[in-house]
This record gives structure tokens, C-alpha cells and sequence, in this order.
């Protein structure tokens, strides 16, 4: 379910589910989950659309699409929430996603029994169905998903989120006005964790917080998992702890790795280096996601360079990806990274020497 948290207002999100479960047990990203439109962060463009919806109170089909974590399903339960109001939720939204079974005798009963079913609701308002992750939908899901929404049109409005909207069918995609989410930008990401922690009297360093965010890459859901389970672990999030806890190649040993391939070009030591790190457990799938991470956000690093190393780190990911995840991958990538610094240099020292 993709989860984007509060927005930056300076202010917390009702606790939701505490009728349920006291707030302490619950997990932060349910616990800090957005109650409405106002309280969702990032994507602006795509909120503004739905608040749009939200006042003229004519929700049409919708397909949202964009990474996971970045707040699609939530921005349709606070649109349902702004449309029909709390009390009508529990009867008038239905919610399945992928742990849900979806084929055809779901699209036929289940979905097409809620539609049927009388609820009385404000005028000029329609049931929801959210489909969350509907791009894991069968073709023939979809295809008769798509005569339901025809059908039903008048009582009932459908939800759609998705990681990848190629991967929905046509004729489902021309019914819905179709929203895009991207990723979560850093700063987003960092004011949210920040209210959480000091409504969770949570002690954290600004490192601690930057490694959190490293390893979130844009996705909000997975920074305040990892904000929780540091806490839950040892008590206090800095950068040591959450390396420890989301367990990826630690940044800065990876910084290294590059530095010495674009400095001295020292194939030898950036090796020895990248070996260590190998012989501490990590996949080459591990290394290579940090390694590009590292290389894209280098500050230091000349702008050339940097693109050429980004090139080929790519190329060796896809190979990766493709499962040739063995260490020589690795190895004969840092060798092409060495060559092209030496001959970065070697066409710098010729150009100087023209120049004289």
C-alpha cells in the first residue's frame, strides 16, 4: 500500500486505528498515515488535482501511477474521506490490493455485488472501489473490470494505483483521468521524519537522518520503517545505527572506493577496498545500487567524470540485473572506472602541452 506521511505543516496527522490498538503498538506508517488532502506530502501537482475533485465532489475514474511509497492509496482514502465523510467509509469504500485474490470471479462477484449494493449517501456522491497495486491484475481481470466500470458508473467510481501504468490495458487506461506520483524529494522526506521524532521523543543526529533518507531513495513508507526499526533497535538513529539496521554497504566505504578511482586512479587499493566490503557478506546487486547512489551524489567530483562513471556503472547494474552478479563484475567495473580517469588525464596532460 503505498504511503506518503503528513505534510510539512508542523503538525501531526490524527492517529488512525486507535479504537483498534493503543497508539504505541501501532506502527509509525499507520500511526503518522494522512487524514486528509492538506496532510499529504510531495507531488503537489497531483494533489492539487484531487482537492480540485474534493470541492466539486464529481470523482471520476482515476489511475494513479508512480513508485511505491510516494502516497497514491493514501491520497485516494483521504479523497474518500473528504467526499463522503468518516462515517460513510466503512460501507461505501472498498479496498483490495495484491494479497487480495483479483481474478476474474472477484471482478464478477465481489466487485460487481459492491457495486450493486444501496448505500445512501450525501447527493452527488459515489461509492469508491481502490484497486491498489492493479497493474499485478490478471489481462483477464482487467478485461472484464472493464465493463464493470462502464456499467456502474453512476453509483460507484473506481481507484486504480499502480507502480507502472503500461502494464494496465487500454481500454482501462482511456476510462480514467490518470494522476503521475514521483519519488519524494529529500527535503520532504527529512521535515516528516523530523515531526515524527519529536512527537515520538525520538533522540536522532543529523546524520542519522541523512543515512535514513540515503537508504529510503524517495520512498516515504521505507524512511519511517527504517526511522522505527533504528529506534526499536538501539534506541537512538544515527548514521552507524542504520547502517546496521537496513544493512546495506556503508556509504562512505563506497565514497572511498570511487575516490580512489577518480583520483589516483590506484586500481590496487580501489580493490582491496571494494574486497573488504565483498568479504562482509553484500551481494553485487548491494554494492553496485550504493556505488550508483554514491557516484550520482558526489559533491566533489568534476561533472565529466562523474557522468562517464554513472555510464558505466549503469551497464554493469544491468548486467548485474540480468544475473551475472558475480565479483569479477565488480572488479572489471572498477578497472573500466581506473582506465577512463587515466584517460581523462592523459588527454588533459596533451592538451596542456598543445596549450604551452
Amino acid at each position: 500500500m503505498a504511503t506518503a506521511a503528513a505534510a510539512s505543516s508542523g503538525t501531526v496527522p490524527n492517529v488512525q486505528g486507535e479504537k483498534d490498538a493503543p497508539p504505541g503498538l501501532l506502527p509509525w506508517v499507520e500511526k503518522y498515515r494522512p487524514v486528509t488532502l492538506n496532510d499529504v506530502v510531495g507531488n503537489t501537482e497531483a494533489i492539487d488535482r484531487l482537492k480540485v475533485v474534493a470541492q466539486d465532489g464529481n470523482m471520476p475514474h482515476m489511475l494513479l501511477a508512480g513508485p511505491p511509497g510516494t502516497g497514491k492509496t493514501s491520497s485516494i482514502m483521504c479523497l474518500s474521506r473528504e467526499l463522503l465523510g468518516e462515517e460513510h467509509l466503512g460501507a461505501a469504500v472498498l479496498e483490495l490490493n495484491a494479497s487480495d485474490e483479483r481474478g476474474i470471479d472477484v471482478i464478477r462477484s465481489r466487485i460487481k455485488m459492491f457495486a450493486q449494493k444501496k448505500v445512501v449517501l450525501p447527493p452527488g456522491r459515489h461509492k469508491v472501489v481502490i484497486l491498489d497495486e492493479a497493474d499485478s491484475m490478471t489481462s483477464a481481470a482487467q478485461q472484464a473490470l472493464r465493463r464493470t466500470m462502464e456499467i456502474y458508473s453512476h453509483t460507484t467510481r473506481f481507484a486504480l494505483a499502480c507502480n507502472t501504468s503500461s502494464k494496465i490495458i487500454e481500454p482501462i487506461q482511456s476510462r480514467c483521468a490518470i494522476l503521475r506520483f514521483s519519488r519524494l524529494a529529500d527535503e520532504e522526506i527529512l521535515d516528516r521524519l523530523r515531526q515524527i521524532c519529536e512527537a515520538e521523543h525520538v533522540g536522532f543526529s543529523d546524520d542519522g537522518l541523512e543515512a535514513v533518507i540515503f537508504t529510503a531513495e524517495g520512498d516515504m513508507r521505507n524512511a519511517i520503517n527504517n526511522l522505527q526499526s533504528t529506534y526499536s533497535g538501539f534506541g537512538y538513529v544515527n548514521q552507524a545505527n542504520v547502517f546496521k539496521v537496513c544493512d546495506q554497504p556503508h556509504p562512505l566505504l563506497m565514497k572511498e572506493v570511487l575516490d580512489l578511482c577518480a583520483g589516483s586512479g590506484d586500481l590496487k587499493a580501489a580493490q582491496e577496498k571494494l574486497l573488504r566490503v565483498w568479504n562482509l557478506g553484500y551481494s553485487a546487486s548491494d554494492i553496485i545500487g550504493t556505488l550508483f547512489k554514491v557516484c550520482r551524489n558526489h559533491g566533489t567530483m568534476n561533472e565529466g567524470t562523474k557522468l562517464n562513471f554513472i555510464r558505466e556503472i549503469g551497464m554493469v547494474h544491468m548486467r548485474i540485473a540480468e544475473g551475472l552478479n558475480s565479483r569479477t563484475q565488480i572488479l572489471g567495473l572498477l578497472a573500466k572506472l581506473c582506465a577512463l580517469q587515466h584517460k581523462q588525464q592523459q588527454q588533459h596532460g596533451n592538451g596542456k602541452g598543445q596549450s604551452n
